[in-house]
């Protein structure tokens, strides 16, 4: 298991990580698709799995600040 890390950001620190990891996200699934279409296998996992862990913390911080 991972270590846990605890940080602390106003709302608008954290509405900036969102909007950061929103623009990180769709890199990634622009890469994966790109991946998909070349028949890539192993790159499309490897942008679809991060892709998956950006948005599932993307996810946390929405919902900490009420945006889910």
């Amino acid at each position: 298991m991972a270590n846990t890390i605890k940080l602390t950001f106003t709302e608008d620190e954290a509405e900036i990580l969102v909007d950061a990891l929103d623009s990180d996200l769709e890199g990634y699934e622009e890469a994966a698709k790109e991946a998909r279409g070349n028949n890539r296998r192993a790159e499309v996992a490897t942008f679809t799995e991060a892709a998956d862990r950006i948005r599932a913390v993307r996810d946390r911080i929405r919902q900490a600040i009420g945006q889910d």
